[in-house]
Formats: structure tokens, C-alpha cells, sequence
């Protein structure tokens, strides 16, 4: 018998939804790459100091917590393509104008509202996605979803190594806002979930969802995703957005720094597929916590890597595990939940894991102001992806070509 799914999406619709919802991810992925060297380039350009630094990363994190959870919610009530759009004109908007920004707190400020658009973007996204493609390659689409913010990292490398030194962090900054207009355009003839759409006249208040993500049947699979949430989210942009300024504190200038993250960079597309290709045979949980495990394991060598070759090789290895880890994340987690309650508990999970992505840019910002040592601060991320991946594989549940509620 033909799912709700099967029904209602056809080849063709199904790759013309992955591509508007990848192309709007892809976009996104710019935005959170770009910050990474503009940073740097901040840190230059108005002398900030480590703390400082931090404090933009963890910002656009906090903006991203009150966005997962807020419209993650929402889009249990007025429908995943409504806040799509939603989600894209603030992030959309206020990224252009956080080019003209000029003082640390109105940057600040508004990348607050940058990180609530991504925030609320991105689990709203997967769960759409979710629930439009049949159960049997269901997590091979989310992850190849999850692809396309390779993608935009690697966009934003390229823009920031060409871009940035001739013609500042303004410019290239402008240059990642600009393409969500047509990803906008492309979404208002997006058709809405059709599993929501089904199921859109049963009316429950927001207090009732929230409470059922945490009620007897469903306690145990979001203690398992909010642990997760918070430990990857925490490792992923702790490292990742400190990326470009790390290596400029091993004693490489900024051009370079930039070409070698660019190449690292180049490691998270196979990341990817590898993990797409994988997640219909192996499985959801054999991806994630395998995935995690090579993080984890990458994390404690970059840290510890002491030659240029080190460094290159640990850190592709590094964006490789890490983004296929991601990918498989994203897939596991609207699994968890039926329709009524889809958006809440994948909002609520991205939210409290963005509270991991408030205090892991920071923490790398206070240890390095304190004068600790690159190793015992990845050995710190180390630690916390080995906590995700043993909260994957003793409290979470094989979901692969699980019809979905």
C-alpha cells in the first residue's frame, strides 16, 4: 500500500524539493562559513581580542537556539512551508544588512537575527524533506540535503580567500545574502508537507506538544537527541568557526590560512556522500555514532598535529567524519516523532543544542586568553563528540525505512 508520500511525490517533484530546500541550505551554509573567516578578518581589521571574537560566534548560536525552538514549534501549527520562507527573509535580510555594520555590538545584534533565521531554517527544512520522500530512501535524501552545506562552506571558503584580501569582509558578505532572494523566489510555489497537510486540522495547543516530547513514550529518544544536539553542536562550531584562526595562531598570515581551510573544507562533500551512501544499508545509528567516533578521533590528532601535512590531513579527516555525522543527525532526528509533533521535538533538540554552539566558540575564546594549549582544547571537543556517539548507541533506536506516523 502507497504512503501518503509515495502518493504525492514523484521522481521529478522529489529532486525539485531537494534541490529548493538544498539550494536554500546551501545558501545558509555560506553565511555560517563566511563568519568564520570574517572573524579573522574582524580580529584584523578592528583588533578584536579572543573573548571578543568568541562572543560573535556564540551570538549567532544564541540567535539559532531561540530560532530552532520558536519556529520549530510554529511549524507544527502553521505549516513547515510558511516558516521556510519565513526563517529565509529574516536570515536573508539581515545578513545584507550586517555588511554595513560599523561597531562590534550593532554586528553582533544583528547576527542574532541571522542565527534565528538558520536556526529556525534548518530542522524545519529536514522535516519537510522528511515528509515528502518514501521511507525507503528517506535518510539517503536528508543527508544528501545535508550535502549542500558542504556546498555553501565551500563557497564561502573560495569567496574568502579571493574576496576578503582585495576587497574586504563587507563585500563578501554582501555576496552570501544576495542569492536567498531567488531560493525565496523558488520557495513560494514550494508545496507544503503533504503528511501536515493531511493532518492540519487537528488542533493542538503548543503546551500539549511540548509536553508530549517529553511524555513517557517519547522521554527516552529526545533525551538521546538533545544529548547529541548539544555535544555536536557545541564540537562542530567551537572548532569549525575557529577554524581560520587557529591556523592564523600556529603563525600562518590570513591568505593562507584561508587556502588551507579552504582544502579541509574539501573533505566534507565525500564526507557526505559517503554517509548517504551508507545510511539505507548500514543504518541510521551505525553512521552517526561510526561518524562521531572519527570526529572524535580527528579532533585530538588536529589538535596535536605539529606540521603543515598534519594539520591538512587531520582537519580534512576532521570536516569528512564531522559533516557526514551531521548529515546522518539530521535524517535520525524527525524519525523520532510522529506528524502532531514533528517540528516541536526536532526544534526543541536543535535549540538546546544550540545552547553547545553559544558555549563553544566561547570557551575556545576564554582558554586561548588564558593561554591553554590547542591540544587541551580539542581534546575537549574529543571528549564531548565520544559522549554523543555513546548516547546514540545505548539510547537510540534503528530507525532506517521506518514509516513515519
Amino acid at each position: 500500500m502507497a504512503t501518503i508520500a509515495e502518493k504525492k511525490t514523484g521522481p521529478i517533484s522529489r529532486n525539485r524539493l531537494l534541490g529548493i530546500a538544498g539550494l536554500g541550505w546551501l545558501f545558509d551554509a555560506m553565511d555560517v562559513g563566511i563568519l568564520a573567516f570574517v572573524i579573522a578578518a574582524l580580529h584584523e581589521d578592528w583588533g578584536l581580542t579572543s573573548s571578543q571574537m568568541g562572543w560573535i560566534g556564540s551570538v549567532n548560536s544564541i540567535g539559532m537556539a531561540v530560532g530552532a525552538f520558536v519556529f520549530g514549534i510554529y511549524a507544527d501549527r502553521v505549516g513547515r512551508k510558511k516558516i521556510f520562507i519565513i526563517t529565509l527573509l529574516l536570515f536573508s535580510i539581515a545578513s545584507g544588512i550586517s555588511a554595513f555594520a560599523t561597531t562590534l555590538a550593532a554586528f553582533m545584534i544583528l547576527r542574532f537575527f541571522v542565527g534565528m533565521g538558520l536556526g529556525g531554517e534548518l530542522p524545519v527544512a529536514s522535516t519537510l524533506v522528511s515528509e515528502s520522500v518514501p521511507a525507503k530512501e528517506r535518510g539517503r535524501v536528508i543527508v544528501l540535503l545535508e550535502s549542500f552545506w558542504a556546498a555553501g562552506w565551500l563557497v564561502a571558503a573560495v569567496i574568502s580567500y579571493f574576496i576578503i584580501p582585495s576587497f574586504g569582509w563587507r563585500v563578501a558578505l554582501l555576496l552570501t545574502a544576495l542569492p536567498a532572494v531567488y531560493a525565496l523566489y523558488l520557495r513560494i510555489n514550494l508545496p507544503d508537507s503533504p503528511q501536515f497537510s493531511a493532518k492540519k486540522d487537528v488542533l493542538r495547543s503548543i503546551s500539549t506538544n511540548i509536553k508530549d516530547v517529553w511524555s513517557e513514550k517519547y522521554r527516552r529518544p529526545t533525551l538521546m537527541l538533545w544529548i547529541v544536539w548539544f555535544t555536536v553542536v557545541f564540537s562542530y562550531y567551537g572548532m569549525f568557526l575557529w577554524l581560520p584562526s587557529v591556523m592564523v595562531l600556529k603563525g600562518f598570515t590570513l591568505i593562507k590560512s584561508f587556502q588551507y581551510v579552504l582544502i579541509m573544507t574539501l573533505a566534507q562533500l565525500p564526507g557526505y556522500f559517503s554517509a548517504a551512501w551508507l545510511i539505507e544499508r548500514a543504518g541510521r545509528k551505525f553512521v552517526l555514532v561510526t561518524y562521531l567516533i572519527g570526529t572524535a578521533i580527528s579532533a585530538l590528532a588536529f589538535g596535536n598535529a605539529d606540521t603543515i601535512t598534519l594539520l591538512i590531513v587531520s582537519g580534512a579527516f576532521l570536516s569528512f567524519f564531522n559533516l557526514g555525522a551531521w548529515g546522518a543527525l539530521y535524517a535520525y532526528s524527525p524519525e523520532q516523532y510522529p506528524t502532531v509533533i514533528r517540528g516541536t521535538g526536532t526544534g526543541m533538540a536543535a535549540a538546546f543544542g544550540r545552547i553547545g554552539g553559544v558555549l563553544g566558540p566561547l570557551l575556545v575564546g576564554t582558554l586561548l586568553t588564558a593561554g591553554a594549549n590547542l591540544n587541551v582544547i580539542f581534546g575537549i571537543f574529543c571528549v564531548s563528540i565520544l559522549i554523543g556517539a555513546l548516547a546514540v548507541a545505548f539510547l537510540g533506536k534503528e530507525t532506517k525505512q521506518l514509516e513515519l506516523e
